[in-house]
C-alpha cells in the first residue's frame, strides 16, 4: 500500500505522519484490495480539512473529507468515515448465499 501525505497552506511534520501512518495501519490494514492511499491536509480560514482518497483494486475509488478545529481529530474522522465506505463496499461485492 503506498501512501502520500501532502500539505496545502499546511507544514506536514512528522508527529502528523507518525499519526497518520498508525491510524492507516490499525484501520485499513484490513482491506488486503488497497493499492494507494492519498493524504490532503489543508487550512480554511479557522478549520483544519483532512481529505483522504483510497484507490483499490477493480475500480474501487473511496473519497472521505472531514473539518475540524483540529487538525488530528479532522484525521481520525476522515479515516474512520473512509473504512466506514470501504466496509460497506466489501460487504456488497461479497456473496452472502450459502
Amino acid at each position: 500500500m503506498q501512501v502520500s501525505i501532502t500539505g496545502r497552506h499546511v507544514n506536514v511534520t512528522s508527529n502528523v505522519k507518525e499519526h497518520v501512518m498508525d491510524k492507516l495501519e490499525r484501520c485499513l490494514g484490513l482491506f488486503p484490495r488497497i493499492e494507494s492511499v492519498k493524504v490532503i491536509l489543508d487550512t480554511e480560514k479557522r478549520d483544519q480539512v483532512a481529505e483522504i482518497v483510497i484507490q483499490g483494486a477493480d475500480h474501487i475509488r473511496v473519497t472521505a473529507k472531514e473539518e475540524s478545529e483540529n487538525l488530528y481529530d479532522a484525521i481520525d474522522r476522515a479515516i474512520e468515515h473512509a473504512e466506514r465506505q470501504m466496509r460497506k463496499n466489501r460487504d456488497k461485492v461479497q456473496d452472502h448465499h450459502k
